[in-house]
């Protein structure tokens, strides 16, 4: 395992030119590059994305994780997103890391950002493996969150929603593409590894959503549960134990390893 990492800025652009913030964990001595996606309306400097890059460039494999439009610390109006814009910010990602050279080996994504990485995988050709973290198997099931302003969203063209104490914009148009996307063809046509993590008591994202997205995949492809972990992986012993696996399983995919 590396003992340091070095953290810096990682800016690139959206296909609007609005400026996308990330921050790059490289190891001393890196064997692969993985790119992470946060959960829906969160961040990257969330927990679980945070600890699981550290974790991940600690044994050897750089991780970009960065702001999608309109959160955190990037640019944009989160009102005018929804989930195919979060993939093409996770292909333009890809395109920045190329640029530099460092083209992702590895796709990670928890909760809805699961879900993106499993649609962009077919836009980014050196992906070897994908991972997904109490993702959904359906793009939809995030509509629940903001079930009671559904009426207003779909009449009125947009809701203040509360999402966990913070106020977001929903739109109809973020309403009406998160419905019209149906994850099982990119599944069955993703051609890459699949690990997939769960929890049994997920209360935001039922671990049914897992098994259809196993269900739904071609071989390779490995399920782990994550005995008594919550949907945000908040225990950092939780968080660690991904990166740990996501590492020795990578192993097998990844150019360079060495597991």
């Amino acid at each position: 395992m590396s003992s340091t990492a070095a953290q810096e800025r990682f800016d690139f652009f959206n296909p609007n030119g609005e400026r996308l913030a990330g921050l790059l964990e490289s190891p001393e001595s890196s064997r692969a590059t993985a790119l992470f996606a946060h959960c829906f309306t969160c961040s990257k400097t969330i927990g679980a994305a945070t600890r699981i890059a550290r974790a991940l460039a600690a044994r050897g494999i750089a991780v970009l994780r960065f702001d999608f439009t309109g959160l955190g610390n990037s640019e944009g109006d989160f009102a005018n997103t929804n989930f195919s814009s979060n993939v093409a910010d996770l292909i333009a990602a890809a395109d920045e890391l190329r640029r530099v050279g460092r083209p992702p080996d590895l796709l990670i994504g928890h909760s809805l950002g699961g879900a993106a990485v499993i649609a962009a995988a077919k836009s980014i050709p050196e992906c070897r493996g994908v991972a997904t973290v109490a993702a959904p198997s359906d793009p939809g099931h995030v509509g629940h969150l903001f079930r009671e302003s559904m009426e207003t969203i779909v009449e009125e063209g947009e809701a203040l929603v509360d999402l966990d104490g913070r106020r977001f914009t929903i739109t109809r148009q973020f309403i009406e593409d998160i419905a019209e996307k149906n994850l099982r063809h990119d599944l069955r046509e993703l051609r890459r590894a699949l690990l997939i993590f769960h929890s049994p008591i997920d209360e935001i994202v039922p671990v049914e959503h897992a098994r259809h997205i196993f269900s739904a995949a071609r071989h390779p492809k490995s399920f782990i549960s994550l005995d008594q972990a919550d949907h945000l992986i908040t225990k950092p012993a939780d968080s660690d134990y991904v990166a740990e696996v996501i590492a020795a399983w990578a192993g097998r995919y990844i150019s360079g390893a060495t597991e």
